[in-house]
């Protein structure tokens, strides 16, 4: 077998999958991003929520339940790992004592990152962390197109009079011109609410907000399809996918749950339905393992991860 010139995940048939180092899909861990395609980043945040914690174990659990994930996507004959030098990037070195400056930690570190020509898939951590990945994003790349799956629109004003919360964060990003609106895709929002203005706000800003009522029983492809043309093939994209976007049946695991969400399969569609997108970063957040003992919502996380890869521009599919 020919060697490959970029880094190869440890095999489950080299080494058991129980045994050797656990970064994430068992990939090499890099010093720094020199050399490196895409960089999987760890955001262990979780002061930032306003229920249930445990986040900060969330990209601990999701790179330990990534070794049952295999190199090739059998669905869409994606190979990333032949298409990109990935590697596990570690973990950003947080304040656990202080929101606002892990804040601040996290855009310096993820603005040193994008100094190199990498892609960053980051992994959460609670959705605080999306601000400041994305006020980063936007130094480098201008305003972005968002695709954001959730159960919640995170457009609140403030959270106990805090203007940087798990909640508010994307009525930010809209405020400091990091996202364009009319280009902004809110999946999969439902429940209950305080004011009609939970989901509005968004909608008046332009942003589309398809409610969780709109993707029962449908196939999340059209709606994928629509999007795409919207947003054409060459301006740049950012997917944030909270857990949460999916029904506790298949992801109990997390901060927030709401009943009547998502289905795994839809959650794989609309990641699968961004390939021919621009897309230059990516986040998984709001996995809580505290709340899930089977393991089974970080190793769904860990899937939909491996299907961001694959979406990426210039990713190779095999014939």
């Amino acid at each position: 077998m020919v060697k490959s010139k970029y880094n190869q995940p440890l095999s489950g048939n080299e080494m058991p999958r129980f045994a050797g180092n656990a970064s994430m899909f068992r990939l090499p861990i890099a010093e720094s991003a020199t050399g490196v395609d895409v960089g999987i980043i760890g955001v262990p945040l979780d002061i930032g929520t306003s229920n249930r914690n445990g986040t900060r174990y969330g990209p601990r659990q999701i790179r330990a339940e990534s070794v049952l994930v295999r190199p090739y996507n059998m669905a869409t004959r994606a190979a990333p790992f032949d298409s990109f030098q990935v590697a596990d990037l570690g973990d950003v070195p947080l304040n656990p004592y202080n929101l606002a400056a892990s804040i601040d930690i996290i855009e310096a570190h993820y603005r040193a990152v994008l100094e190199h020509p990498v892609t960053p898939v980051s992994i959460g951590g609670d959705h605080t962390i999306a601000l400041p990945i994305l006020r980063a994003v936007a130094s480098k790349h201008g305003p972005v197109a968002l695709v954001h799956v959730d159960a919640h629109a995170d457009v609140n004003d403030t959270m106990f009079g805090e203007s940087i919360t798990h909640g508010t964060i994307f009525r930010r990003a809209i405020e400091e011109q990091l996202v364009i609106p009319e280009m902004m895709y809110q999946i999969g929002l439902r429940a209950t609410g305080y004011a009609a203005e939970d989901f509005d706000w968004a909608r008046d800003q332009g942003v589309t907000v398809v409610q969780a009522e709109a993707c029962w029983y449908q196939s999340m492809a059209p709606l994928m399809a629509q999007i795409r043309d919207k947003i054409g093939p060459d301006q740049p994209v950012y997917l944030s996918f909270d857990i949460d976007g999916l029904d506790p049946s298949v992801a109990p695991g997390t901060g927030t749950p709401e009943p009547g969400g998502l289905t795994g399969p839809q959650g794989l569609e609309i990641i699968r339905g961004c390939y021919g997108l621009n897309v230059i970063g990516c986040d998984l957040v709001e996995v809580s393992p505290p709340y899930d003992t089977t393991g089974n919502t970080a190793l769904l996380a860990a899937n939909l991860i491996f299907e961001m890869l694959c979406i990426l521009p210039k990713c190779e599919r095999r014939s």
